[in-house]
């Protein structure tokens, strides 16, 4: 299972597929690329760590 760490919550995202992840804290995330992802609830844009 993929993880990526969320520098701007301080949490660790999963990869669901299709470019869909979720945090810890159960937020859905779209990847945006070059290290970003938007919260689909908040459309805040996150800044990632890339694939570990």
């Amino acid at each position: 299972m993929k993880m990526r760490f969320d520098y701007s919550d301080g949490d660790y995202c999963f990869d669901m597929g299709g470019g869909m992840m979720m945090d810890t804290e159960g937020n859905i995330m779209q990847d945006m690329g070059g290290g970003m992802a938007m919260d689909l609830d908040s459309g805040e844009l996150h800044i990632m760590s890339f694939d570990t």
